[in-house]
């Protein structure tokens, strides 16, 4: 039957109806376990009842006013995000890329307002993803998703990663600021080294600019910190946050410095749904586990031990793995095989990853998992390794009788 649904998606062929902590169940009763996270969203899991019970008290009481008037649960998990971080504002938004457009436009008003409006160009780098707006895409810069679409929206110049001089030479009169992601996440969970993240702080500071950090994968204790940038000790102007932020439900933020936010004024910017009660009221309910004592620690313990177990799979199948990297519980495995491949192969043991750029998978699961999930999926793994090496295997003999045929 063919689904009224645009076709922009390459679906894989289950439906899940229900979950519980790390585990997804689908519609024929199999379970899965989740280290896909819902593309790193599912911060705490499925049904964590802390979350639900917001959720349904929050539904009972009102889900939308609109920001022409006070939200005071918007104002306290506001507080919370500034006090847990650099900054000193907040914007809430409905999604990661609505949060990218309003750094975008406050990098760029902040210029205008300081007497520079010449100074709307902002520096990003070759293999990023900031999302799927126009101008998000012409932030990220990747032919893929820009062919097709007319003309590419300007004010963005992309940078070789890792290219210090390349970068240094497209500072230009125009340029206002420097975007990053601190661990390029659809590109292939490639970190950027804290030292280059230092050397960009110092850059920014010598030449005027504002520097954005994307945090949309990598924030709210994903990595072991709140923020993924203060493994490197830098506070950036702008962060854009979403995906965990909410757990699962729709919500974003932009933060700030009150010097950065300087030019949003009444009326420069908006949102009709971004900051309504409902997301207030999961947002800080989310707040209340992942700042609760001891649990940051936890997720940088996980994040190590996979990253030791998976070691250990990656010395017994060196036909499959190439390298590990990443932090905490964003952890890429780059594979010699293709990569849809060996998610394909995981998915038949029964366990989510998710594909990305580099020819890389991604671990990004709940961070409430224990010690044994993480060893119920380096299991899994180590099956998916042996099936992609049963393979390999079929593929080599099939050459071999080719050739003396």
């Amino acid at each position: 039957m063919t689904s009224p649904l645009l076709p922009t998606y390459a679906r894989a062929d289950i439906s899940f109806e229900k979950g519980e902590g790390a585990w997804l169940e689908a519609q024929d009763g199999s379970r899965y376990l989740d280290f896909g996270g819902g593309i790193a969203v599912a911060s705490l899991g499925y049904a964590h009842p802390h979350l639900v019970e917001a959720l349904v008290e929050q539904g009972r009481k009102i889900w939308h006013t609109s920001n022409l008037f006070r939200i005071p649960e918007g104002e306290r998990l506001a507080q919370r995000i500034v006090d847990a971080t650099f900054a000193d504002t907040v914007f809430f938004t409905n999604s990661g890329a609505e949060a990218m457009e309003c750094a975008i436009k406050m990098a760029r008003k902040y210029q205008s307002a300081s007497g520079h409006p010449e100074k709307f160009r902002i520096i990003t780098f070759e293999g990023a993803f900031h999302g799927r707006t126009l101008a998000t895409i012409a932030a990220g810069g990747q032919a893929k998703y820009l062919d097709g679409f007319g003309p590419k929206v300007d004010g963005f110049d992309q940078v070789p990663f890792g290219d210090h001089e390349a970068l240094r030479a497209a500072i230009g009169p125009e340029t206002g600021a420097i975007l990053i992601e601190p661990i390029q996440g659809e590109g292939g969970i490639r970190p950027v080294p804290p030292q280059c993240l230092r050397g960009l702080r110092e850059l920014c500071d010598a030449h005027g600019l504002l520097l954005i950090f994307d945090e949309v994968q990598t924030g709210v204790g994903r990595t072991g910190k709140f923020l993924a940038c203060e493994h490197a000790g830098v506070a950036p102007d702008i962060a854009a946050l979403a995906k965990g932020i909410g757990g699962g439900f729709p919500l974003g933020a932009c933060l700030a410095t009150g010097e950065a936010a300087k030019g949003m004024t009444a009326g420069t910017h908006g949102t009709t749904y971004g900051g309504n009660p409902l997301a207030m009221a999961v947002g800080n309910a989310v707040l209340d586990v992942v700042l609760a004592p001891g649990f940051l620690d936890h997720v940088a313990r996980m994040g190590l031990l996979l990253r030791q177990k998976l070691a250990q799979v990656q010395d017994q199948h060196p036909r499959v793995i190439d390298l590990v990297r990443g932090e905490g519980l964003m952890i890429g495995i780059r594979v010699k095989p293709n990569n849809a491949e060996f998610a394909a192969a995981a998915r038949a043991e029964h366990l989510l990853v998710i594909p990305a750029g580099d020819n890389v998978v991604r671990l990004l699961p709940p961070l409430i998992v224990g010690e044994a999930e993480v060893s119920e999926a380096v299991k899994r793994l180590e099956a998916a390794c042996r099936r992609m090496e049963a393979e390999l295997d079929k593929a080599q003999q099939a050459q071999t009788n080719g050739a003396k045929a």
